[in-house]
C-alpha cells in the first residue's frame, strides 16, 4: 500500500486487502469525480467505469448503492420495482453520514453503515472495470464479477 494516499483511499485499499482481495488503489493527477471524467483519466471507455450513487430509501431511511455502468442513467422506477423501495435523492450530508465518503469518491466498498446493493447488468459485459476508491480522483480496477461478492449486491437490469 502506498504510503501517499489518503485516509479515505487507505481505507478502501485496508478493506479490499481484509477480504482477500489484491486490487491497488491509485491516486490519479487527474479527477475522477464523474464517469466521463474517470475514463478519460484511466484510458477506458466511460462504461467501463462502475459509478456508485446513493439514494435513500424513503419507506426505511435506509441508504440504497446503486452500482451503475458510467455511461447508464438509472432507471429509478425499475429499481423500485424490483425490489421494493421508494428511491429519493440523497443529500451530501446522508452520503456521508451513511457510506463515510463525500459525493464524487464514494466506493462501492468500506461504508461507515450497511447499504443496500444494486449493481447495474451492463457491467457484466467488461472484462475490466474501474470504481472510485474513496476520493475525487482514486480508482481501483476490478472484474465485474468481483462486485457481488464484495458488496453483498444484487445484479438487476437498472438502465432507462
Amino acid at each position: 500500500m502506498s504510503q501517499s494516499l489518503k485516509p479515505s483511499s487507505i481505507r478502501v485499499q485496508e478493506f479490499l486487502a481484509s477480504h482477500g482481495h489484491h486490487f491497488t488503489v491509485t491516486e490519479l493527477a487527474d479527477s475522477t469525480r464523474t464517469a466521463k471524467d474517470a475514463a478519460n483519466a484511466i484510458g477506458c471507455t466511460e462504461s467501463q467505469i462502475a459509478k456508485s450513487l446513493i439514494f435513500k430509501d424513503s419507506n426505511t431511511e435506509k441508504a440504497v448503492l446503486i452500482i451503475a455502468s458510467g455511461s447508464n442513467q438509472v432507471s429509478v422506477e425499475k429499481v423500485e420495482a424490483a425490489i421494493n423501495v421508494k428511491l429519493e435523492k440523497a443529500n451530501a450530508n446522508f452520503v456521508r453520514e451513511k457510506t463515510g465518503f463525500a459525493i464524487g469518491g464514494v466506493p462501492p466498498v468500506a461504508h461507515t453503515d450497511s447499504v443496500l446493493t444494486i449493481i447495474d447488468r451492463d457491467l457484466k459485459q467488461y472484462d475490466r472495470i474501474w470504481a472510485a476508491a474513496g476520493t475525487p480522483n482514486s480508482v481501483f480496477e476490478l472484474k465485474a464479477h468481483d462486485l457481488d461478492t464484495l458488496t453483498g449486491g444484487t445484479w438487476l437490469d437498472i438502465a432507462k
